[in-house]
């Protein structure tokens, strides 16, 4: 099995014959995530450093006789996943269609999660990627990866980088994706919940926090947000990237999950750099020296009874991209 960059749809190689495409797309870690008060629009601007990490779901869009867009989820937390039209990969094909006015076309989309769902790691969005990538080579599009970004910013803050992956620096309401300099790989270890912890309700708590004067906002004019963190990631030394991961959501997924604690504490005991939670939550992220440092970390994880599974993965890790076999 071999793996091809993200194309042009139209320079793919792949012809409108293709009767399935596969596309590989990752999970991400924010490893800063400054957040605005929310605005009058009732969104948050944020300043973000994505970085993908080697978790992947796989999705496989088959070509459909009817014009109709279904969607099957199996693996990790498949149970919780709806294969409805408010599947954020259902919508995104969807768009894809509106986008190029060729309503006639259908197609069957079968996802296999390895990503956790609800998790803070953009799993929904992660499938949204996958699936503007491999219904514009199943439908042989003239589409172009700028396009497709495009599109991505309207179905979700997260989509756009997941199409692009390694390392990015995010604005805005994090769908204005700039690529930036990481040198080296990072070693994370994933401590990962069964239960999943909603999204606007950690920002929801976030804006209590800030109307209370507990947590300090992003200013969102602030240019310097992130310039210690992308100097620290330029310079490829985890010993110096560690100390600059941050999260504003952190304290309000914690206060919702208290035991989110007792996780960080534990894998900052046992050896991480640093722990974070990632993105929304509930899952931790701990950025380890090495790589048998980072197995050190997980069999002290795997033994609370907070965390119910644990992951040794790698950063950073290529955006959504083709699997041809």
């Amino acid at each position: 099995m071999s793996e091809t960059e993200f194309p042009a749809s139209g320079a793919r190689g792949l012809g409108a014959v293709d009767l399935r495409v596969r596309v590989r797309v990752p999970a991400k870690v924010n490893l800063a995530l400054r957040v605005a008060a929310r605005g009058d629009d009732g969104y948050h601007q944020l300043a973000t450093v994505f970085q993908a990490v080697a978790l992947f779901d796989e999705l496989t869009a088959e070509r459909r006789r009817d014009d109709a867009i279904t969607v099957t989820t199996r693996g990790l937390h498949a149970h919780r996943v709806d294969d409805d039209p408010t599947n954020l990969a259902v919508r995104a094909a969807v768009a894809l269609r509106h986008h190029f006015g060729t309503t006639d076309l259908g197609v069957h989309l079968s996802i296999d999660k390895s990503i956790p769902v609800a998790g803070g790691m953009a799993g929904g969005s992660a499938d949204a990627a996958a699936s503007l990538l491999a219904c514009s080579v199943l439908w042989d599009l003239d589409t172009t990866p700028d396009d497709l970004v495009q599109l991505a910013a309207d179905i979700g803050s997260d989509v756009p980088f997941e199409l692009v992956g390694g390392t990015a620096l995010g604005r805005g309401r994090g769908g204005d994706v700039m690529p930036a300099l990481a040198r080296g790989n990072y070693h994370w270890v994933l401590a990962l919940s069964d239960r999943g912890l909603s999204t606007p309700s950690v920002y929801a708590c976030f804006d209590e926090q800030v109307n209370a004067g507990e947590v300090v906002p992003l200013r969102p004019d602030d240019p310097d947000a992130c310039t210690a963190l992308l100097d620290a990631l330029a310079s490829g030394d985890a010993a110096r990237v560690a100390p600059l991961l941050g999260n504003d959501l952190q304290e309000a997924a914690c206060q919702l999950r208290p035991e989110l604690r007792e996780v960080l504490a534990a894998g900052t005991a046992a050896g991480a750099l640093a722990g974070i939670v990632s993105g929304s939550g509930p899952t931790c992220a701990f950025l380890c020296a090495s790589q048998p440092d980072a197995y050190l970390v997980q069999t002290v994880l795997r033994s609370l009874e907070q965390v119910d599974e644990t992951l040794c993965v790698t950063s950073p890790a290529p955006g959504a991209q083709l699997v041809v076999s």
